[in-house]
């Protein structure tokens, strides 16, 4: 097949590259410049010149060609100024699941042309065709799984999607790289949103929403404890950077109109459970069967729970954990699972964890 392979400088999407060119497929590298240089270049230096020189030197070596395509423009519209309208609002986005959705398999599809069969990537997950429905499989590494940034993708996004090394553990990809004496064998992982670089998140929303002091205050008391720069640099179920002694202390409200910080030491109290939640805007890859197990995943990573999902309409559901957990938040993607296949998401709209404030 003719592939476009999108390459970071890092060791997965590199080796991603090695495979296919040992399955002798027709590739083309793309590395994707996203970086706002000129919008926040004195806040502090992004890795992607860095990133492209790995990549360039992968390229070199395996005597593929390598394209830079600039997606700059695109990525603030779609992804930067949803994540920035979110936070204003006091939601927490999720960057990472829009820039699949709309940049990697959405804006560079309509950058490449149609004789490109498939866009590859070095993503820990699976795609399975079975009568003619793409599936999105889990990858074996539980912590490296990323299925919940692929959560979004549509039927003709995974159709053209393939993931490599979605079917190795993180430990077996460097012990290849190694084998094949990559150029980014032992390069560490990037860490963080990939527009920011280096940046601290909290510097760069200060850049665009300021700073206004509110109060933190005790949720059980009313009783105002310290104070804070703006509710958009806090989360719900957050339990750093508060700065108070007596802890610890977690955010579990926010009153957004008069930018007040609910806090409080005792998380799941009775008016507080935290195991329901209404999420909306909800797109399914596979239909939810009502016979099997059902899971979901919050964030990224290997916590899961057991849940019981009722369909409300076509693109809403209420979900009810196995048990509580520490951070549902409105805006956060809640993505359902069933026998190690990612079957739908959407945003959580609220849940029926905390009384009104």
């Amino acid at each position: 097949m003719k592939i476009a392979v999108l390459v970071s400088g890092g060791v997965d999407s590199s080796l991603a590259l090695k495979l296919l060119k040992e399955q002798g497929h027709e590739l083309v590298a793309f590395y994707l410049k996203i970086w706002l240089e000129d919008e926040v270049s004195f806040l502090g230096t992004c890795p992607w010149e860095e990133d492209l020189t790995y990549a360039q030197a992968v390229c070199d070596q395996l005597g593929v060609e390598l394209r830079v395509v600039s997606l700059q423009k695109e990525y603030w519209e779609r992804v930067v100024a949803y994540a920035l309208n979110e936070i204003k609002q006091g939601r927490t986005p999720n960057p990472d699941v829009m820039c699949n959705q709309q940049i990697k398999f959405g804006m560079f599809l309509d950058h490449i042309d149609d004789s490109f069969e498939k866009v590859a990537t070095g993503h820990y997950a699976q795609v399975e065709e079975v009568d003619g429905v793409f599936k999105l499989k889990q990858a074996p590494d539980p912590v490296k799984d990323q299925t919940y940034f692929l959560c979004y993708l549509s039927q003709q996004q995974l159709k053209r999607a393939l993931f490599p090394i979605g079917h190795l553990t993180k430990e077996q990809v460097r012990a290849l790289a190694a084998e094949y004496d990559l150029p980014t064998k032992s390069r560490k992982d990037s860490q963080g949103i990939c527009f920011l670089g280096k940046l601290k998140f909290n510097d760069f929303i200060k850049q665009y929403l300021g700073e206004q002091v509110g109060d933190l205050v005790e949720y059980e008391t009313g009783k105002v404890l310290g104070a804070h720069k703006g509710y958009w640099f806090h989360t719900i179920g957050q339990r750093q950077g508060l700065g108070l002694a007596g802890g610890p202390w977690y955010v579990v409200a926010k009153d957004i109109p008069t930018n007040r910080v609910f806090i409080s030491r005792n998380y799941y109290t009775d008016d507080k459970k935290r195991d329901e939640l209404t999420v909306a805007g909800v797109r399914w890859i596979s239909e939810l069967s009502p016979d099997l197990p059902v899971y979901v995943k919050l964030r990224h990573g290997p916590a899961v729970h057991q849940a019981l999902v009722t369909v409300l309409s076509d693109d809403r559901v209420h979900i009810k954990l196995a048990q509580d957990d520490q951070g549902i938040a409105a805006g956060q993607f809640a993505v359902i699972y069933q026998q190690g296949y990612c079957i739908g998401a959407g945003v959580i709209e609220s849940s029926g964890s905390s009384r009104s404030i």
